[in-house]
C-alpha cells in the first residue's frame, strides 16, 4: 500500500534511473502521499548516534530540559502536553499532545545576515553545555539529511515535468526543522494521541523509521494504516508548501502517532523547507484552463508565521512552571 522507492541507482547516476524513480515519486506522491525510502546513502551508524543522543536528552530531568525551552524562534525544548496542531483540517484536536521534543533549526554564524537582521525562525539555536557529543552528533546529522534532500530535488522536479535545477536556488539555503521527539507509553484521553492528526507546514518530511510502531496515515477511504516498518529506511511524505506549490496535484497526506505501549518511543523527524522568502505560487507544469491554481501566492516565511503561532505558540510554554503544568 506505501510504496518503498530504491533511491540508490539515482544517487549513483545510473542511465535512466533519474526518470525512472521521479516516476515512482510520481506516483507515490499522487497517491497515498507517503512513501517509504531506502538506498539512501545516510550512514547507519550516524542515525543511531543520533536516536541515542534524542534518547540521552529526554532522559535528563525536568527543570534541565526547561531550562532550555523552545524561544521565539520555536527553537528548543517543548514540554509535554501543551501544544498540537489546533489548526488541522484533520480532526477536531481538543487535547494536548503526549509528546516531548527538543527543536533546531540551521546553524548560523554570528555575522550571518538573517542572523543580524533579526529575522524570525532564523535565530540562534538553543543547546546544552553540559552534554558533551550531543551538538556535534546533531549538526553530522543535520548537514547529513539535508544534502539527502537537496539531491532529491531533482526527482521531484523530474516528477513535475520541470527541469532538474528547477528548485535549486530556492532550497540553496534551506529552511528546516530538526526534532528530537519522546513518545512516553502513557494512557492517552479520549481523542488525544502522541501527535495529532495533522498534515505537515513544510516541503518534504524525512523519519529515520525505528522499530516501535505508532505513525499512521490516513487513506483517502478515511481508514488509518500503520506505517510498516522497513529496516535502515526512512519514511518520506509531502507536506502543506508541496501540496500548495503542485496546486494539490501532490497530497499533504494526514497523519498521527499514537502512544507506544509498553515502552518509549522516540522520534528524529527532518522538516526540509525552502528559503524564507520564497513565494509558494503555483508551478507551471501544475495549472491549466481546466485546472487553475486553487491557492493564492504566500512566503514561506508567512506561512510558518502563521502556522507556528496558531499551533505552536511559545507564550504557552513560557507560562509553565512544570511539563505538563
Amino acid at each position: 500500500m506505501i510504496p518503498v522507492i530504491d533511491v540508490g541507482p539515482c544517487l549513483r547516476g545510473e542511465p535512466g534511473a533519474l526518470r525512472a524513480t521521479a516516476a515512482e515519486l510520481r506516483g507515490a506522491l499522487e497517491g497515498v502521499g507517503f512513501f517509504v525510502l531506502v538506498n539512501h546513502g545516510v550512514p547507519r551508524a550516524l542515525i543511531d548516534r543520533t536516536f541515542a543522543e534524542a534518547r540521552r536528552f529526554h532522559a535528563q530531568p525536568d527543570d534541565w530540559k526547561l531550562r532550555l525551552r523552545m524561544n521565539e524562534h520555536n527553537n528548543g525544548y517543548m514540554t509535554m502536553g501543551r501544544y498540537a496542531v489546533w489548526t488541522s483540517d484533520v480532526n477536531a484536536n481538543d487535547q494536548p499532545d503526549l509528546n516531548e521534543a527538543f527543536f533546531v533549526r540551521r546553524e548560523r554564524a554570528a555575522d550571518d545576515p538573517m542572523l543580524r537582521a533579526g529575522r524570525r525562525f532564523a535565530g540562534a539555536n538553543v543547546w546544552p553545555d553540559d552534554l558533551p557529543g550531543f551538538r556535534d552528533t546533531v549538526l553530522a546529522y543535520i548537514d547529513a539529511i539535508d544534502t539527502l534532500a537537496r539531491r532529491f530535488l531533482a526527482l521531484c522536479t523530474t516528477a513535475l515535468d520541470l527541469p532538474a535545477e528547477y528548485f535549486d536556488a530556492a532550497f540553496a539555503e534551506s529552511q528546516f526543522t530538526f526534532r528530537l521527539t519522546h513518545y512516553p507509553p502513557v494512557t492517552a484521553r479520549p481523542n488525544q494521541f502522541g501527535i495529532a492528526p495533522h498534515t505537515d507546514a513544510n516541503f518534504l518530511t524525512f523519519l529515520a523509521q525505528s522499530d516501535v510502531p505508532g505513525l499512521e496515515l490516513r487513506l483517502p477511504s478515511g481508514a488509518w494504516l500503520d506505517v510498516p516498518y522497513v529496516p535502515d529506511s526512512f519514511a518520506v511524505n509531502a507536506g502543506d508548501m508541496m501540496h500548495r506549490w503542485t496546486n494539490g496535484r501532490f497530497k499533504s497526506t494526514p497523519h498521527r502517532v499514537v502512544p507506544p505501549v509498553g515502552r518509549d518511543r522516540y522520534a528524529i523527524p527532518y522538516f526540509f523547507g525552502p528559503h524564507l522568502d520564497t513565494v509558494i505560487a503555483c508551478l507551471p507544469t501544475c495549472a491549466d484552463a481546466q485546472s487553475p491554481p486553487r491557492f493564492p501566492p504566500i512566503t514561506y516565511d508567512d506561512y510558518l508565521r502563521w502556522w507556528y503561532d496558531a499551533n505552536y505558540d511559545v507564550r504557552v510554554q513560557n507560562a509553565a512552571t512544570s511539563p505538563g503544568g
